[in-house]
């Protein structure tokens, strides 16, 4: 995959009002241009055969260029830059993803942003969890295992998740979010061997979430705490990175066992799209397995003290 190109200036996520007195939802046509742009951004000319003559005052392709590359009017491209997507043919948007050389993953966001109506524009149902999915949680034995909704909303967990990642029944159902704890909980941090690509894996999935329910208010609300809050949301919210990982390694500090090894596989729940239920596991044989052996057995003896 192509490197991200960060911008000289962090912008805020770009939103507006919805009424008086209500929360602010995401602009979508802000978004899209803006992602548009990043996009561009990334990419020189020489990578696309055209020549890298004269003087840039920006870097990364220009509008006519990208225009010429994806078979469209300067016109007409910059329209689209400009959010109206919604005047735009798939074919065109296709030519354009393919000029911008996005990844599927972007493939997919530019589609959300620039032709909801061709996603469903799909309604979000509540986020409750139903008992079943609860009881799962708790027979999976010896992973530590959570369920996800939108907003990166942290629904349910095992035992062993709470050993794992920090004792979230500890906390208000308002906290109980994976983005505030990344950004926002010293504590939580200090969990993630590597803070860098476990808060890029976070940025993009809110930038999934964005384009998939602009009009989610408490999303919107989310972000621009987030925003408020933290330079390290701000610097990686302007990057535009658009990537859904549904598997891959995760290595943790843990202040009983030291570094863990885990790896992850993240699966969309049926009935609800927006619900996903992580589990983590070792390598057999690894030092990471025999450390997870030891923090299955002190869940266990915490468990049973307590009952």
């Amino acid at each position: 995959m192509p490197p991200d190109v960060t911008p000289t200036s962090a912008h805020p996520p770009s939103r507006h009002p919805v009424g008086e007195g209500c929360e602010p939802e995401l602009d979508r046509r802000a978004e899209l241009r803006e992602f548009l742009r990043s996009r561009r951004a990334r990419l020189g000319p020489e990578e696309v055969g055209l020549p890298s003559s004269g003087r840039r005052r920006v870097p990364g392709l220009r509008r006519e260029e990208l225009a010429q590359l994806a078979g469209v009017s300067f016109a007409y491209y910059t329209r689209l830059e400009q959010g109206h997507g919604d005047t735009m043919s798939a074919e065109v948007l296709d030519s354009v993803a393919r000029a911008l050389r996005l990844s599927g993953d972007e493939h997919a966001h530019l589609f959300r942003l620039a032709r909801p109506e061709l996603h469903g524009n799909r309604q979000a149902l509540p986020q409750r969890l139903r008992p079943g999915v609860q009881q799962l949680l708790d027979a999976l034995d010896g992973v530590p295992a959570y369920i996800c909704g939108r907003r990166l909303d942290i629904l349910g967990w095992n035992r062993l998740a709470t050993t794992v990642f920090g004792d979230w029944s500890r906390l208000p159902p308002r906290e109980r979010n994976l983005s505030r704890l990344v950004f926002l909980s010293p504590a939580a941090r200090d969990r993630f061997a590597d803070l860098e690509a476990k808060m890029l894996d976070i940025v993009s999935i809110l930038r999934v979430d964005a384009g998939t329910h602009p009009e989610d208010t408490e999303l919107a609300a989310l972000i621009g705490e987030l925003a408020e809050k933290s330079n390290d949301f701000r610097r990686l919210w302007a990057r535009h990175h658009v990537r859904c990982r549904g598997h891959g390694v995760q290595r943790l500090r843990h202040p009983v066992v030291g570094e863990l090894a885990l790896s992850f596989e993240a699966m969309g729940l049926p009935g609800d799209a927006d619900q996903t239920l992580v589990v983590h596991h070792a390598e057999p044989g690894s030092t990471s397995r025999k450390a997870l052996w030891l923090l299955t057995g002190l869940t266990a003896s915490l468990s049973g003290s307590a009952s």
